[in-house]
């Protein structure tokens, strides 16, 4: 049985390079095939997911599996608004954008400015008390984080 999940699970991999290669705005997140064949395909995209995206992958794998051969269940969805930012490319799309970003030091909020494939810049602001006299200032925060040094990144949704 783990033999014929391991299988599958390669072989949906394989789909999915092609899918990325046919539609290179596109890009895997995560796959995962459970023990009873339930194969659950997470992507984004340069541009957001549309539905239409999804329907494609997901035609794609199903015309592509034989049910004679193996049974399975198939969910394929976009990467999720509050779903923690994991790679580059994820970043990169949503420069402008305020993040809530953990390091093991600190929480804090920042606007994503720059994302290489190394790193994220990001700006913030805070209160702090004037160097002489009384009251408080606003001051401009800038920092350069390496990925490794980040815990977890959430895009920050307005309403």
């Amino acid at each position: 049985m783990l033999e014929e999940n391991l299988m599958l699970e390669e072989k949906v991999k394989g789909l999915l390079e092609e899918i990325v290669q046919e539609n290179p705005g596109l890009f895997l997140i995560d796959l995962d095939v459970n023990a009873e064949n339930h194969i659950r395909v997470v992507i984004d995209g340069d541009q957001g997911v549309s539905v239409n995206d999804c329907m494609e992958v997901s035609r794609k794998i199903e015309n592509s599996l034989d049910r004679e051969e193996t049974d399975f269940s198939l969910e394929v969805t976009s990467a999720g608004a509050g779903q923690p930012l994991l790679f580059p490319r994820q970043f990169k799309k949503n420069i402008g954008r305020k993040l809530s970003i953990k390091t093991k030091d600190r929480v804090f909020e920042a606007e994503l400015i720059d994302a290489t494939d190394k790193n994220i810049s990001v700006e913030w602001k805070t209160r702090e008390p004037k160097p002489v006299g009384k009251g408080k200032i606003t001051v401009k925060n800038e920092a350069v984080l390496d990925y490794a040094a980040i815990v977890e990144a959430k895009v920050m949704i307005k309403f």
